[in-house]
């Protein structure tokens, strides 16, 4: 039963032509209307709209965002910082995890494989910035062994669209 359970909320939902052009048109703007979108589509308003419920209690589409322009805020120097734990045990990383998740300044956080544990991105004002995120929060976290940055020179590409 449970097993039954969790393959229907992990099948993946088969889309349509139709479904993959409607969600490839809400992450160029999430701002059109239902109806520009059906005249993009050559679909009446209703038939888009009872799409887009469907995509979003699927979870096909999670939310809805504005992106932030980073010089406008002043949090445009970007660091990825590699993170290895002390040890790699089930209680470190829920820890650590659980840590990260209430840091503000960290925008994403991956469990990677490789010669460090996780890689985060984090946006702030400059390095001085940085350096109080990493003596005062970053390192404050038990358990982290070691931890190496790197700072964007320059944003070649930035994307938040998935190609449907």
């Amino acid at each position: 039963m449970k097993f039954d359970l969790f393959l229907e909320k992990s099948a993946i939902l088969m889309l349509d032509q139709t479904d993959k052009k409607l969600v490839n048109l809400i992450q160029e703007n999430s701002k059109q209307s239902t109806k520009q979108l059906a005249l993009q589509l050559n679909l009446s308003v209703t038939a888009v709209y009872e799409r887009i419920k469907k995509l979003e209690k699927e979870q096909v589409i999670r939310k809805y965002v504005a992106l932030i322009n980073k010089q406008k805020i002043d949090k445009s120097f970007l660091v990825f910082t590699h993170v290895k734990l002390t040890q790699h045990s089930k209680n470190n990383i829920r820890s650590f995890e659980k840590e990260i998740l209430k840091l503000e300044e960290v925008s994403e956080c991956f469990h990677v494989s490789g010669d460090y544990d996780y890689i985060i991105k984090v946006y702030l004002k400059d390095m001085e910035a940085y350096r109080d995120f990493m003596v005062t929060k970053l390192t404050a976290i038990p358990n982290i062994g070691s931890t190496h940055s790197s700072f964007a020179i320059e944003e070649v590409k930035n994307s938040t669209h998935i190609q449907v």
